[in-house]
């Protein structure tokens, strides 16, 4: 009878538990299940803000054509630990080597250069020191300094030590390698 009345009421409680409303101190779930994103501002955008509260840059130099630069939005800059690291710490910047209006920043202004099938912007070429390779991840400083260009897909366990390496200005004290095996190892061993 015990037993009987145990199910019974087991019964009773998931079937209202099934059926609950939500409460209005929660979040409607497409709300709350939405993963968050880096606040990708245009070099114009980062430049003025920088003018008001100076941040580092980190300038994700990409064209529309270039797989790899997808997988890098799709795989790295979803990842929870890099946008809240890059959203804290630097102004991100989105910018297509291809696109074709001008630029002007402080009083420079960078123009599109059309050559063969494929032109390329002022401003991405300089950025890259005119090493053209999509994706790159260019750095730069609090002073619009540039810090250093990096070619390539970096997968998200390379960029988190990248943007930490130059976010906490590892690079004017050690080596990547050396911030790699050891600072970075002490204090993101949980990574």
């Amino acid at each position: 009878m015990n037993r009987l009345l145990l199910f019974f009421a087991a019964f009773v409680l998931l079937t209202f538990s099934a059926f609950r409303t939500t409460l209005p101190t929660e979040l409607p779930r497409a709300v709350s299940n939405e993963p968050r994103k880096i606040n990708w501002l245009t070099i114009q955008q980062a430049y003025a803000l920088t003018q008001k509260k100076p941040k580092k840059f980190v300038i994700d130099v990409y064209t529309d054509w270039c797989g790899w630069c997808k997988v890098m939005d799709r795989k790295t800059f979803s990842e929870p630990a890099i946008v809240d690291y890059v959203n804290e710490n630097y102004y991100a910047v989105k910018l297509n080597a291809e696109q074709t209006g001008d630029i002007t920043l402080g009083k420079q202004t960078f123009k599109y250069i059309s050559g063969g099938s494929r032109g390329v912007h002022e401003l991405a070429a300089a950025l890259m020191k005119n090493q053209m390779s999509y994706p790159t991840t260019v750095f730069m400083d609090e002073k619009f300094q540039l810090i250093q260009p990096i070619p390539g897909y970096l997968d998200a366990r390379v960029f988190h030590q990248v943007i930490t390496y130059f976010g906490q200005n590892y690079h004017q004290k050690e080596p990547f390698d050396q911030y790699k095996a050891g600072t970075y190892a002490r204090a993101f061993q949980s990574r």
